[in-house]
């Protein structure tokens, strides 16, 4: 299968590496707060292909939900900056902490972070035609939504390290 939107699948990707690092590092995973964990993975085990097949098909709807992911994935990374403290490296921003991490894990997460965000980025620009725009903005309004969602998801997990400090990154104790 031909790949039409190369920067919309990465930055498809870039969600799933997103997605895999926090729930590895025992910090939960996105909306497992609303969903349990099951229903968290059962929701990105379908919206992730799904982002994928939007990426490698051509037509409207492909286009669409391409865009309104891309839109999705520049607010998604634009909360994490907004939400915990960075500071600029080499003229870059990264982020000093973040989300119960250790402090050796954040440069990868930074990697991370960057990638997914200049993946959705070149997506906007490179792949969003006109008549889609307005799926993109869509997805950028979301970052209110999403920066919510983002701190109860922390008080969430700091509450589930304090009952099952075994299951969750020992960093969320200590915030």
């Amino acid at each position: 299968m031909r790949l039409r939107r190369p920067f919309a699948a990465t930055s498809t990707l870039g969600l799933l590496a997103h997605n895999a690092f926090e729930t590895r590092a025992g910090v939960g995973l996105v909306f497992e707060p609303q969903l349990g964990r099951r229903g968290s993975r059962a929701f990105w085990a379908a919206l992730i292909p799904l982002g994928m097949l939007a990426a490698a098909r051509g037509g409207r709807w492909a286009e669409r939900i391409s865009a309104f992911n891309a839109g999705i994935g520049v607010a998604g990374v634009a909360v994490h900056f907004k939400a915990w403290p960075w500071s600029l490296h080499g003229g870059v921003p990264m982020l000093d902490e973040a989300e119960g991490l250790r402090e050796d894990q954040l440069p990868a997460y930074n990697a991370v972070l960057w990638a997914w965000g200049i993946a959705s980025a070149l997506s906007l620009l490179r792949e969003t035609r006109p008549g889609s725009r307005g799926f993109a903005v869509a997805g950028l309004l979301n970052f209110p939504i999403l920066l919510a969602s983002a701190d109860h998801h922390f008080r969430w997990a700091r509450e589930q390290a304090k009952r099952d400090p075994e299951r969750w990154s020992a960093a969320l104790l200590e915030e």
